[in-house]
C-alpha cells in the first residue's frame, strides 16, 4: 500500500515513480505513511536512496532485501520497533539511520552490511549492541546516544576505520579495553553514563583521538590527567582547537571543553 497526502506539485503516482525510478533517489518523509510503500520494494534494484523520515511506520517488512543497490536508508523518527534479519542481505548500504524509533535490540545480521559507513540509531530502546558490529569494518560514525546501553561490546575494537563514537545519555558503566585498537578514532563522547575509568591505553593507543567527552560521570579530572598519553591528548586537541580559530569557526562561550568535569 502507498497513501500519502496529495502533491500536486509534485504530480501523478505515475510521473512520481518514474522520476523515482530515473533518480533512484525516493523521497517520502513527512507523509503521513503508517506502513512500508509496496510501491518502493516494487522497485527492487532502481532504488539507491530512500528517505522515510517522520512518518508512523511501525514494520520494516522482510521485502525490504529486495532493494540491493539501496546506499542510504533514512528511517528515523517513525515507530519501529524491530528490524528484519535479512536486513543484512542490502550489502550496498553505505547509510543507515534509525534515529528516533521504538527499537530495542539490532538483529545480529547487521555485521553482514559490509560497506556500512554511517550507523545512527539514536533516541531508541536499546538494551544492548551485537558482537557483529564488528565486522562493520567501514563503520565511520557510530551513534547510539539516548538508549539504554550498560556496555558496549568488546568487538567494537575491530570496527577498524571508526572515527567518531556518540554514546551520550546510556547507562554505560565501562569501557572495553578494545577501544584502544581504533587508531582512526578522533572523537568519543560519552556524557551522562555511569563510566567510573576508562581503558589505560586509551590516550596513548587512540593516535588520532582529539575529543573525548565524559561530562555527567563518576570520573576525575585528577584521574583523566594522570593516564598515560594524557600529554599527548592534549596537544592533539589544542591543535584541533587552534585549527577551528583559525578558520574562524564560531566557538561556544565554554571555550576550550576539556571534556571531564573537575
Amino acid at each position: 500500500m502507498w497513501c500519502c497526502a496529495s502533491n500536486p506539485a509534485g504530480g501523478s503516482k505515475a510521473s512520481r515513480i518514474k522520476r523515482w525510478r530515473s533518480t533512484g533517489i525516493i523521497g517520502l518523509r513527512d507523509s503521513k505513511l503508517k506502513t512500508f510503500p509496496d510501491v518502493v520494494i516494487d522497485m527492487e534494484r532502481a532504488v539507491r536512496t530512500l528517505d522515510l523520515t517522520h512518518n508512523k511506520i511501525s514494520d520494516v517488512p522482510a521485502e525490504i532485501s529486495k532493494l540491493v543497490n539501496m546506499q542510504r536508508l533514512l528511517i528515523a523518527d517513525n515507530l519501529i520497533e524491530r528490524l528484519p534479519g535479512n536486513l543484512g542481505k542490502l550489502q550496498s548500504l553505505k547509510v543507515l539511520m534509525l534515529d528516533g524509533n521504538r527499537i530495542s535490540c539490532l538483529p545480529d545480521e547487521l555485521g553482514q552490511l559490509i560497506r556500512l559507513e554511517q550507523l545512527s540509531i539514536s533516541r531508541n530502546m536499546l538494551i544492548y549492541l551485537p558482537d557483529t558490529i564488528g565486522s562493520l569494518r567501514n563503520l565511520v560514525l557510530l551513534n547510539v546516544s539516548n538508549n539504554r546501553l550498560k556496555s558496549l561490546p568488546e568487538s567494537l575494537g575491530s570496527c577498524a576505520s571508526l572515527e567518531e563514537v556518540q554514546a551520550n545519555d546510556n547507562v554505560v558503566e565501562e569501557l572495553p579495553a578494545s577501544l584502544c585498537n581504533l587508531i582512526q578514532l578522533k572523537s568519543l563522547c560519552l556524557d551522562d553514563n555511569q563510566v567510573k575509568q576508562i581503558p589505560d591505553g586509551l590516550l596513548k593507543d587512540c593516535k588520532s583521538l582529539q575529543n573525548l567527552s565524559l561530562h555527567n560521570n563518576p570520573i576525575s579530572m585528577d584521574e583523566f590527567q594522570m593516564m598515560e598519553g594524557y600529554e599527548e591528548f592534549e596537544e592533539r586537541r589544542k591543535k584541533k582547537f587552534d585549527k577551528q580559530i583559525d578558520s574562524n569557526v564560531m566557538m561556544s562561550s565554554k571555550g576550550l571543553d576539556i571534556g571531564v568535569d573537575k
